[in-house]
């Protein structure tokens, strides 16, 4: 009891000083360059490079980085490390490829969501702008609702309360900070969690290292639990190459179809920060996926089998470290929970009030109005999340893959060709939605494997000659649209 009383106070403690940022920052002054949106949804554009880097590191790795992956690692082994670390340029791509131009064309259409962008470059279409909203919700509640389960999950570990009282400690944590302080508040946890994060991996791995008698022994080990562990391709050949060689678009290069992410590449500060953002993000990715994967390999040597591979890293924490140090390392999961599920959070909101409120119920809506609404739609989010996560799926990782691949099918042509492709119009943008989000739902739902490959590359194939043969067999965009994104017909 005592052990588990110190994980209960220093857990406390961590939630507090979230808390305490939501808290700073909405009584802190501010000089809103855009009005409360852009300050609410995008801290007025002045992320510096540590910043960026954080809070696009915080987004993109979650529940499934910590408890999901490494618990999927633990029953497959070596190859979804190797899987795992695919992700490493995603920092890269993200900025290199969508940041400055994404943030350029923001500021000169005052964008401050991915759909403001979206709907901007296709004529202002309501079609495309209402099917984009849609999307972002529905694939992002399946996100978010993922990152619920896993906190509860973490919680339930740390005190031993039941599933359903940890669920709802962690809503109204999570309610709290992000209502109070927006998109600054975020970017400051995920900063603060960052580091956290990296720390904890850091010190888990060590630890596991240290404990099993060297990581010679510890894969000696491994390999006596299950030669297979220690192949490519993982148990019973689960890890077939057509469908790991997926994986590079699913969790690499799809990623530049995640709004979530994207919108992150229209609120940092200058140039210097994106290059910044683009060495420190990487390096930190790269530590993460790999050490934690890694750690969660090395568990099948120490941790008897577990009925649910999600707490593999929580029961590897909390049976073999000291509660402090229990305590700190579990504070990376945790942390990488509360920063995915803030930002996606944040953006779900901004997608409801400034992409559906705004543009079509009341376009006028005085400031005051609109930060009731902002606040009242995050809390009412949180609860309705809340519902969906009470009868959770047995594996995070597989509905924040779902999520991931239903956003990618919807958002990465339109946005990627919209940004790049002047011929790109309204129609091979909706075209280029509805063929990929059913193709992926389709294929997930009936044909999980397509010759071996993930859903997500069948789906983003016909998305793309859905996107390229509507556009050039319809009519150009408009001039004026042109003239707005490249300054000449």
């Amino acid at each position: 009891m005592q052990a588990q009383g110190i994980l209960v106070v220093l857990t406390a403690v961590y939630l507090g000083i979230l808390i305490g940022v939501g808290i700073y920052v909405s009584r802190a002054p501010k000089t809103p360059k855009g009005g409360f949106l852009t300050e609410y949804y995008l801290g007025g554009r002045s992320l510096n490079g540590f910043l960026l880097a954080m809070t696009l590191v915080a987004t993109y790795t979650s529940a499934s980085s910590f408890l999901g992956g490494p618990g999927t690692a633990y029953n497959q082994g070596l190859g979804w490390v190797l899987l795992s670390v695919i992700q490493l340029p995603s920092m890269y791509l993200t900025l290199g490829v969508l940041g400055k131009r994404l943030a350029i064309m923001g500021r000169k259409i005052e964008a401050v969501t991915v759909i403001d962008f979206i709907r901007e470059r296709y004529d202002n279409n309501k079609l495309v702008t209402v099917s984009s909203a849609i999307f972002i919700i529905f694939f992002l509640l399946a996100a978010v609702a993922a990152q619920f389960l896993g906190g509860a999950i973490l919680f339930q570990s740390v005190t031993g309360y039941s599933y359903v009282l940890c669920l709802v400690f962690f809503t109204a944590v999570v309610m709290v900070y992000v209502t109070l302080g927006g998109f600054m508040a975020v970017a400051l946890n995920d900063a603060f969690n960052g580091v956290m994060m990296f720390i904890g991996t850091v010190v888990l791995l060590a630890a596991t290292i240290k404990i099993g008698g060297g990581l010679p022994a510890l894969m000696t080990k491994v390999a006596a639990v299950d030669p297979q562990l220690i192949t490519p391709f993982g148990r019973d050949h689960f890890i077939s190459i057509p469908w790991i060689s997926s994986f590079w678009i699913l969790v690499c290069i799809g990623i530049l179809g995640l709004p979530q992410n994207a919108v992150r590449s229209m609120a940092f500060k200058d140039s210097a920060a994106v290059h910044q953002a683009i060495v420190i993000g990487t390096l930190v990715v790269g530590m993460l996926m790999l050490g934690m994967h890694l750690v969660g390999v090395l568990a099948r040597a120490l941790v008897q089998p577990v009925a649910n591979s999600d707490m593999t890293i929580p029961l590897l924490a909390i049976q073999l470290l000291h509660p402090v140090v229990a305590a700190f390392v579990l504070a990376a999961p945790l942390a990488a929970i509360m920063s995915t599920v803030d930002s996606q959070l944040i953006y779900i909101a901004g997608t409801i009030v400034k992409d559906l409120y705004l543009n079509y119920i009341n376009p006028s809506a005085p400031e005051d109005t609109i930060k009731k609404i902002s606040r009242g739609c995050t809390i009412v989010l949180s609860l309705l999340i809340l519902g969906l996560a009470i009868r959770p799926p047995s594996m995070i990782v597989w509905l924040n893959l779902f999520a991931f691949g239903g956003l990618q099918a919807a958002f990465f042509f339109p946005l990627v060709g919209g940004l790049y492709w002047k011929r790109a119009n309204t129609n091979g943008a909706l075209a280029s939605q509805l063929s990929g989000v059913m193709a992926f739902i389709g294929l997930t739902a009936k044909m999980p494997r397509p010759l071996g490959l993930h859903p997500i590359v069948p789906s983003l194939a016909i998305s793309l000659c859905a996107f390229v043969l509507v556009s050039l067999a319809t009519p150009e965009p408009k001039t004026e649209t042109i003239k707005k994104f490249w300054g000449c017909p």
